[in-house]
C-alpha cells in the first residue's frame, strides 16, 4: 500500500510541475497518498511525517506547503492571524473551524449561499472567497 501512496504522491507532484524531490514525495504521499482530502497544519504534517520515521524539518515543511500552494495542489485557509491550514480540496467549499479542538473540517457546500459580493476595487480579480464558519460545543 505505502508503494501506491507514493505513486500517487509522485504523480500529483509531477502533474503540478513539480520535481518529486525526497522531502516533497514524502509530504504529498502524507498528503494525498490515500486518496482523501486533507485539513493540515505545518505542524501536524511534520509530527506525521516524523511519526512515519520521515525526517523532515518544519522549515522544510512550511517551504514545501508554499510551494504547494504556488503550484495549485492546495489552497491555504487563514482561521486567524496565527494559523493556517493547508486543504487538498481545490473546488470551493465552506469550512467549519472546532475552535476548541483547532480542527478545520468541510462544511456542507450545498447549504450555503452568498447573495453578492461587494464591488471589487479598480484593478482587482477575485480569486476565491473562503468561508470559515466558527463552532464551540453549546
Amino acid at each position: 500500500m505505502e508503494h501506491v501512496g507514493a505513486a500517487r504522491g509522485a504523480r500529483w507532484l509531477m502533474g503540478a510541475g513539480l520535481r518529486p524531490t525526497r522531502q516533497r514525495l514524502v509530504l504529498a504521499t502524507l498528503l494525498v497518498g490515500d486518496g482523501k482530502d486533507r485539513h493540515v497544519t505545518a505542524e501536524s504534517l511534520h509530527a506525521a511525517a516524523s511519526a512515519a520515521g520521515e525526517p523532515v524539518s518544519l522549515a522544510t515543511v512550511y517551504n514545501t506547503l508554499r510551494a504547494f500552494c504556488e503550484a495549485g495542489l492546495i489552497n491555504e485557509i487563514s482561521v486567524d492571524g496565527s494559523r493556517s491550514y493547508f486543504d487538498t480540496r481545490l473546488d470551493d467549499h465552506p469550512h467549519f473551524f472546532w475552535e476548541e479542538e483547532g480542527r478545520l473540517v468541510d462544511a456542507p457546500a450545498a447549504d450555503l449561499e452568498i447573495a453578492r459580493l461587494p464591488q471589487l476595487p479598480e484593478g482587482a480579480e477575485l480569486q476565491r472567497v473562503d468561508v470559515v464558519i466558527r463552532l464551540r460545543r453549546g
